[in-house]
């Protein structure tokens, strides 16, 4: 597989490109595009979930997003040093029953030399909204790319 950049040891600029084109692929919600992200033998922890390998990662996306209908996210550089970073990220979706969620996540990601994630550790708490209490709607539009992501 050929090198993902930017690579390690990231600068500002390349660990908010990264955070950046990972919101990007995740707003795709295509299973397969997301886990060429990954290394072969990447490692997750979602909530309580445990996954190796990208076979396990492209079902568990698959599974997530029968689920999770209309799911949009964004992500916020917290941290970064050498190959790793600390992201928090805030999600909206709703399920089959029509009650909307926003989900409020924290990821430590470490990457191989290549620029390839190598781990990936999530927590999420969900918080039941009302449809018009939504503000993430779609992909983040061009100008609102590195706006901070509000607390509540």
């Amino acid at each position: 597989m050929a090198a993902r950049p930017p690579l390690p040891p990231f600068d500002e600029q390349s660990a908010l490109e990264k955070v950046q084109a990972a919101e990007d692929a995740w707003n795709t919600r295509d299973p397969e595009r997301i886990a060429l992200a990954y290394t072969e033998d990447s490692v997750w922890r979602n909530r309580g979930r445990f996954l190796t390998g990208r076979e396990e990662i492209v079902a568990f996306l698959r599974e997530k997003w029968t689920r999770e209908l209309e799911y949009a996210l964004r992500k916020e550089l917290w941290g970064f040093r050498g190959n790793r970073m600390a992201v928090r990220y805030q999600y909206e979706c709703h399920d089959a029953a029509g009650q909307w969620w926003r989900s409020y996540g924290n990821e430590l990601w470490e990457f191989a030399e290549d620029g390839l994630m190598s781990r990936r550790e999530s927590s999420i708490n969900d918080v039941p909204i009302g449809e018009a209490d939504r503000r993430i709607i779609g992909s983040r539009p061009t100008d609102q790319r590195g706006a901070q992501l509000p607390l509540r």
